[in-house]
């Protein structure tokens, strides 16, 4: 069995026991599900290139659709990277997402979803790159994995140290403005990361098509700890 398989294994047997990442209500707090794949007509790459624009579409479908967050987007195969030249380097672009972007209002509280550790953080302020990025370590049954949190504030970095005990539930950050959440609407975006290749700070969040099954491997769906697909609409 691959890492990959063991511990969604595992964290199928914990789902229980996870705390929820973001303020939400299932009994309450509806979720919309967004798609930025070429599928999507209502969003023109005018309104994508110019983040204002972008914000202002982001807001106005989550209020037409009574939405406290939009969410999505794993695996998904993303047109709208075109917005900037950080993933456009060498012959082929990079499109495929590998995490889950919650979207919703800067200030939004991010929660840890089980004890962990620091495991590195750093300021990645490339045009539609992370911004003030965060990764936690944990470990359940002896498996260890990274989950990273991407595009939040400059205070969410602010005072942390590498191998600092975090505990479940505790908050550890919140959505970022677009002047440091890397120059877009404000959203979480969540990565779970097996291996972290000697990465700090950083990994990264998107791929080339071509290289989707490599990536996707030692990126396995977050909501396997996130827990909130299931209440999308």
């Amino acid at each position: 069995m691959t890492k990959a398989a063991s511990i969604q294994a595992v964290l199928q047997a914990h789902e229980q026991d996870f705390h929820p990442v973001v303020p939400f209500d299932p009994a309450n707090d509806r979720l919309y599900s967004f798609d930025f794949t070429t599928g999507n007509k209502d969003l023109s790459p005018d309104e994508i290139a110019d983040t204002e624009s972008f914000a202002i579409w982001i807001k106005e479908t989550l209020r037409q659709h009574g939405a406290r967050y939009g969410i999505g987007g794993y695996g998904e195969h993303r047109t709208l990277y075109a917005r900037s030249k950080h993933f456009d380097a060498g012959e082929e672009p990079r499109r495929l997402h590998l995490g889950i972007d919650i979207w919703g209002p800067a200030g939004t509280k991010v929660m840890a979803p089980l004890d962990g550790v620091v495991h590195s953080f750093g300021f990645n302020n490339n045009d539609s790159d992370y911004g003030a990025t965060l990764i936690l370590t944990h470990n359940l049954e002896d498996i260890g994995f990274h989950i990273l949190y991407g595009h939040l504030s400059l205070n969410s970095i602010k005072n942390l140290y590498e191998g600092q005990h975090i505990s479940k539930g505790e908050v550890i950050a919140e959505f970022g403005m677009r002047f440091e959440n890397g120059n877009w609407p404000p959203h979480l975006h969540l990565q779970m990361i097996l291996e972290m290749e000697g990465w700090k700070g950083d990994y990264p969040g998107v791929c080339k098509f071509s290289e989707k099954d490599q990536w996707l491997e030692n990126c396995p769906d977050p909501d396997s700890v996130l827990r909130m697909m299931q209440y999308a609409r």
